[in-house]
């Protein structure tokens, strides 16, 4: 099923577009999955597209958008509070939406997409339910598993996440990572250069996270792996979809 276009209000006025990716009503987890893109490259990105088609016919509702910059054509991102509160207005909206309101949302995205969605979720203001104010925080610590709560964010899937500029591994962008009490799934290749599975693990190790890490062997900040492995990408990017897809299903 082709996805459906939507516009999303952004609350300095101006409205950015989105894709929505209906799960299969014969098949749906009640789970809306937002997924934002990275600096580069917008939701129409075949990674982009892939991850979101590929989850959708796992059973689950995901919902894609431009951040602003990209939208208007601009290559430089925006700053780090107008990233933030796009990403907010969009949750906003997915909330809001017919076909999706009692669903779980689960956030995160590629790269800095991924990297806003955890940012917003360190957030204890500003449109979402406080997650440090939630009575379930210590069992979610114990329990690194997708939250049952719909008025929560139920969990954050990163596709790549940008622990560190490459060659830069002294400047770690971890800092706001503790607040997020919410469960994290890191996807992470053995050879991406913002980020190696040893520096996530020393990282999610470092600040007690609730956090489950899944390494695509060979794979690289775009979980590509070399030709010389002779494993085919599309059964690396299926693999993780599933792998993707277990882990949100899990109680």
């Amino acid at each position: 099923m082709d996805p459906q276009p939507l516009q999303i209000a952004i609350s300095d006025g101006e409205s950015v577009s989105a894709l929505l990716y209906l799960a299969d009503k014969t098949n749906r987890a009640g789970t809306t999955v937002i997924l934002g893109h990275g600096a580069g490259a917008n939701q129409l990105h075949p990674f982009m597209r892939l991850f979101a088609s590929g989850l959708a016919e796992r059973g689950f509702d995901v919902l894609t958008f431009n951040f602003q910059y990209m939208e208007q054509g601009r290559r430089v991102p925006d700053p780090k509070a107008k990233l933030e509160a796009c990403y907010l207005s969009v949750i906003e909206a997915a909330r809001k939406h017919k076909k999706l309101k009692g669903n779980r949302v689960v956030i995160g995205g590629k790269s800095m997409g991924g990297r806003i969605a955890s940012q917003v979720a360190a957030l204890d203001c500003g449109g979402l339910t406080p997650l440090s104010n939630t009575a379930s925080n210590s069992s979610r610590k114990s329990n690194p598993q997708v939250s049952s709560s719909p008025g929560d964010i139920a969990g954050l899937v990163f596709l790549g996440y940008p622990l560190h500029p490459p060659g830069k591994p002294d400047k770690l962008r971890d800092a706001h990572l503790p607040q997020i009490t919410a469960p994290m799934l890191f996807v992470q290749g053995s050879r991406d250069a913002f980020g190696t599975p040893e520096e996530l693990r020393a990282t999610i190790k470092k600040h007690h996270l609730p956090a489950t890490l899944h390494i695509v062997k060979g794979g690289d900040h775009s979980l590509k792996i070399p030709k010389a492995l002779g494993i085919p990408q599309g059964e690396v990017y299926a693999s993780t979809m599933d792998k993707t897809a277990a882990w949100l299903k899990a109680p």
